[in-house]
């Protein structure tokens, strides 16, 4: 077996403050400036104007307010070319908001932009009762699917650690959950549905990695049984590291280009997504080997030094 390179347990306390430092940050600028949620879990309207040439954003904002009579959000989406250029104007109320006024809200967009070709791309209505039921099956899902993670880990590796395998995995995950939405508030990007789709794909990002270095672990049980746990521990994790960050930055090469794409192209759906799922897939690398197998093997230290004491006594 090879040597241990790097002492991952030794030096989990510097991660673990690292984690905690950017949770933190997040908890701070998500209590002073909230999370830009999209209508999907609030509520509201939203509606999208396509337009070319130049036009300025906070003249068009006041003529949105005006025709309305309430409070909205532009923004504005610029592309590569001018035919994908969009305003898109958000609404948080219970009601949606009628035809007619849709009629005014245009005539007063393209009477006040002549030049621009404004017109009405597409929009989009949910209830506050839809979306709550929408984010209560968002909830549903994610922990449906951290129960099956503890319960998969916890049987494939039952000789070396069943359940508690599958339980630090899982603060793995949950921590690579929350980085990704640390991201989303540094960043202000809108939270939507993309971002479940980013939450459970980065679920099985990081268990994979995890799940590399547990099944290392258990076949060095098996070929090194008198080797000190520590030792072994440490080992597993250095052989399984070579893999875990060309794994990672083949798929974050991926994601990357589809960053450059969106901001190249304006697509601000797609840079919701990438954003965090970047930030995910190089959280996961790291809490896998950094955090979840080191804390895990504090655990079962812990475990066996009292298990032995109560068995002396």
């Amino acid at each position: 077996m090879q040597s241990k390179k790097f002492d991952f347990i030794k030096n989990c306390k510097y991660f673990i403050i690292g984690y905690a430092a950017i949770i933190l940050i997040g908890v701070v600028i998500f209590s002073i400036f909230g999370a830009n949620l999209s209508i999907d879990f609030k509520g509201g309207t939203m509606f999208t104007y396509t337009y070319s040439g130049e036009l300025k954003l906070e003249e068009a904002t006041t003529v949105i307010k005006d025709t309305l009579k309430t409070d909205v959000t532009v923004t504005e989406s610029a592309g590569y070319n001018d035919s994908s250029k969009k305003l898109v104007v958000t609404l948080v109320s219970d009601e949606s908001v009628s035809a007619d006024l849709q009629s005014k809200m245009l005539n007063a967009l393209t009477t006040k932009f002549k030049d621009n070709n404004v017109a009405i791309g597409d929009s989009n209505s949910v209830s506050p009762t839809v979306a709550g039921t929408f984010f209560l099956k968002c909830l549903v899902a994610v922990l449906l699917a951290s129960i099956l993670v503890v319960i998969y880990v916890g049987i494939r590796f039952r000789k070396i650690g069943g359940v508690s395998a599958g339980l630090f995995s899982l603060l793995s995950l949950l921590l690579d959950c929350l980085i990704a939405f640390c991201t989303c508030v540094f960043f202000r990007l809108e939270i939507d549905s993309n971002f479940m789709s980013v939450i459970l794909t980065i679920l099985g990002y990081s268990l994979n990695d995890t799940i590399v270095i547990y099944d290392r672990l258990r076949e060095n049980t098996k070929m090194y049984p008198s080797m000190n746990f520590y030792e072994r521990v440490n080992a597993s994790i250095n052989q399984s590291l070579g893999r875990t960050i060309k794994t990672s930055v083949a798929t974050l090469a991926a994601i990357v280009t589809v960053i450059i794409v969106a901001e190249i192209f304006g697509l601000v759906s797609l840079r919701s997504f990438a954003i965090p799922m970047a930030v995910g897939i190089v959280s996961g690398c790291v809490s896998s080997v950094a955090l979840s197998c080191p804390l895990w093997y504090k655990w079962q230290s812990k475990f066996n030094k009292n298990s032995k004491a109560k068995n002396a006594a």
